[in-house]
């Protein structure tokens, strides 16, 4: 089982920006090693061997129909059609990556699904590279190497101006005393299947919380709203807004968007129920548990929506006992 070792709710600041400013195409394998459907699993087989990888993705034109895998040849070994055409053979039902996604969703796709790779697609749905999990780890590494750098110059710069950057920093903090009880609000906009941007609201409002010294297992819980609710606008919606209230007692999530609407609230809310269609699926999304999960984590929970005049979710998190 393919994982990366990091953990996107503990993990520093520095690595939560790294994770959402690189993307996949920065990551990915290209161009593609690929066989086409009429091609024999023993050719593939051979390829494979040859270049020393694990899976080669099945194309028709620069479209992906399916994917073999290491396991499909030793199956095909054992069953005896190893000759045969990889389209009898061959996994079609494929989670893959789009190239603007953030890095955040390979952490999140390999530790969740365990797979040696995923294909990536561009917005016009072709293929064009393949990320394994050493992709992404390098690709990490020198990033942090680079980032680790920057901060060290930049921290060398600015010692010899500490001890006033300290001494004003005190005063300004002394003159919001009287804002304690003031209720920040933070929006942030989605838009349909732009995964360009898609996980900034959650990563930010984690960053956000880590700062405030929020409970981890609480800042937890409402990362995983967050998220979930962020997704269902990106992929589900015509876009909308992620708003949140953060006040001393509780921090509220509102998530508005314009539409469709959903048409069965109760059915909606029950887990595994999806609408989804086969392109929300192939990116692994659609299991009909992002609604019943954020309402599983929330201490409150409200939804009102209509088809044609979209959806406002409210998910409520108490900082302390209400």
């Amino acid at each position: 089982m393919e994982t990366i070792p990091l953990n996107t709710d503990s993990s520093p600041n520095a690595v939560l920006d790294l994770l959402f400013k690189l993307k996949v195409k920065d990551v990915m394998s290209a161009p593609v090693l690929t066989a086409g459907a009429g091609d024999s699993l023993r050719s593939i087989q051979l390829r494979m061997k040859r270049k020393n990888i694990t899976g080669m993705p099945i194309v028709a034109g620069n479209r992906l129909v399916g994917i073999v895998s290491m396991d499909d040849i030793v199956n095909a070994f054992d069953g005896g059609w190893i000759d045969d055409r990889a389209e009898a053979h061959m996994t079609r039902d494929i989670i893959v990556l789009q190239e603007t996604m953030s890095v955040s969703f390979c952490v999140s796709y390999f530790n969740k699904y365990g797979f040696g790779r995923f294909p990536v697609l561009n917005a016009e749905h072709e293929l064009t590279g393949i990320v394994t999990a050493s992709d992404v780890i390098s690709a990490l590494l020198v990033s942090m190497n680079s980032e680790m750098e920057r901060l060290e110059n930049e921290a060398a710069s600015l010692a010899p101006d500490a001890e006033a950057r300290t001494g004003s920093a005190a005063a300004g903090t002394a003159g919001n005393a009287d804002d304690k009880n003031a209720v920040r609000v933070v929006e942030f906009k989605t838009e349909p299947f732009n995964f360009e941007t898609a996980g900034m609201a959650s990563t930010e409002i984690k960053k956000l919380l880590k700062t405030m010294g929020t409970d981890p297992s609480l800042a937890r819980r409402i990362g995983i709203a967050s998220y979930e609710l962020e997704i269902n606008q990106v992929v589900h919606s015509c876009g909308g807004v992620m708003r949140y209230f953060i006040a001393p007692e509780k921090l509220v999530i509102e998530a508005q968007d314009t539409g469709p609407g959903i048409p069965d609230v109760a059915k909606a809310l029950t887990e595994g129920f999806s609408t989804a269609d086969d392109r929300i699926r192939a990116l692994g999304f659609g299991a009909g548990m992002g609604l019943p999960n954020t309402k599983r984590v929330s201490d409150d929970f409200d939804i009102t929506s209509a088809p044609g005049s979209g959806t406002t979710v409210h998910a409520v998190f108490y900082f302390k006992n209400p």
